[in-house]
């Protein structure tokens, strides 16, 4: 199982994806409400998987994740997004984004996506 941190200025969408992946016996580490926020988190907790919003205030998932690989190279980065964002989502896997997972998710979804990535 991974410990996980989850970046999202959505207090439901972070609420229903803690809700996921602790049932599948995940640990979430914390919760960032900006990619800011996301990236001090990252260095502070050093989880081994974190999942980025990519439409977020003050700093989005995109640059976040850049600054996130730039700071661990290895890091593994998943990012959420809403239906429509096609080339932000290019973007993000040319930026080092391990995966995505498209939002509105099933819990089945998340959970392969996350599992893929963490025993890659």
């Amino acid at each position: 199982m991974a410990n996980i941190l989850i970046v999202d200025d959505s207090r439901t969408s972070r609420k229903i994806l803690r809700k996921i992946l602790e049932e599948a016996g995940h640990t979430i580490l914390g919760e960032a409400v900006n990619g800011e926020d996301g990236y001090l988190k990252y260095q502070e907790l050093k989880p081994d998987v974190v999942t980025l919003d990519i439409t977020m205030p003050k700093m989005d998932g995109l640059e976040a994740l850049r600054l996130i690989k730039k700071y661990d190279e290895k890091a593994i980065a998943i990012m959420i997004t809403a239906a429509g964002q096609k080339e932000k989502m290019i973007l993000a896997i040319k930026s080092g984004a391990a995966d995505f997972i498209s939002k509105p998710y099933e819990g089945s979804d998340v959970l392969w996506v996350i599992d893929k990535c963490v025993n890659a």
